[in-house]
Formats: structure tokens, C-alpha cells, sequence
């Protein structure tokens, strides 16, 4: 069966953090989270039944199948490595990490998502090795940080 849509994963990861949360996952939740119209949020519902992602019973909520599930907690976990690594490299804003991490997220390949998880693990186990990278950062901000003008190429 096809790979579910990035808005799909997005439905299945939210359903999932509500349910570990609260022990369930209703339409009106779902929508609150989103921020989205309960009647958008019914429709998707709905096209995530139809492909086995959830089980739906209008007016009594929602589970997930397995399926659904290892979806939801994948993208969960693709979510905290991807939050971890922006904070790790020194990105602070929230705002603009929850932002690329919705960028990011549904366009990073299994490959690449187990490369970081490790360097995030890797650094974390390693306090040494962030602490060398975050001085390289100060040292260079201090030098006048990153030339805006300069190509997207690595040097």
C-alpha cells in the first residue's frame, strides 16, 4: 500500500501524542490541536479509516490500528530527533524550530532520520564534542558570523 500523505502523518502523529496523553483521540481534540474545523478534520478521519490507519465511530472517536499507530509513533520520534537536533546546532527560537520541523519532516528519508538520530545521540553522549561545535559557533559569530552573501556551498 502507498505511503500515507505528509498531512496524513500529521493527523496519525497528533492522534498519537493525544492518545498517549488522554487515553483517547476525539474529533473536536484533533481539530484544537490542528487548528483546523472539526468538519475538515471529520473528512480526514474518515480517509484515515478507509486505509486502516483508524478506526472511526461517528460520535464516539477514534483508535488507531496498528498500522496507524506506527505511523504516529514514527513520526513522533522523527519529530523529538528533528526538535533535538535543530536545538543541538544552536537554533533557539521555538517558533522556528516547530517550522522546520513541519518542513522537514515528511522529506527526510529513513536513512538520513537514523543518521541524525545517532549524531543527536552521539552528541549528547559525548558533551565534549557539543561543547567544541558550540565554541566553533561563538568564535565564528564572534568573527562576524556567516557572510549573508555568501554561496549555499559548504567551504
Amino acid at each position: 500500500m502507498a505511503r500515507p500523505t505528509a498531512s496524513m502523518e500529521d493527523y496519525l502523529e497528533t492522534i498519537y501524542e493525544l492518545i498517549q496523553e488522554k487515553g483517547y483521540a476525539r474529533v473536536s481534540d484533533i481539530a484544537a490541536a490542528l487548528d483546523l474545523q472539526p468538519s475538515s478534520v471529520t473528512r480526514m478521519v474518515q480517509k484515515l479509516d478507509e486505509q486502516n490507519y483508524v478506526v472511526y465511530e461517528r460520535y464516539r472517536g477514534l483508535v488507531l490500528t496498528a498500522k496507524g499507530e506506527q505511523i504516529g509513533r514514527q513520526m513522533r520520534r522523527r519529530h523529538r530527533t528533528l526538535e533535538q537536533f535543530l536545538r543541538l546546532i544552536g537554533v533557539e527560537d521555538e517558533d522556528i524550530i516547530q517550522q522546520d520541523v513541519e518542513g522537514i519532516e515528511h522529506h527526510v528519508s529513513l536513512t538520513t532520520m537514523n543518521a541524525l538520530r545517532r549524531l543527536v545521540e552521539f552528541m549528547n553522549r559525548h558533551p565534549q564534542w557539543l561543547r567544541a561545535f558550540q565554541d566553533y559557533v561563538r568564535s565564528r559569530d564572534a568573527a562576524g558570523g556567516d557572510d549573508p552573501d555568501a554561496d549555499d556551498e559548504p567551504a
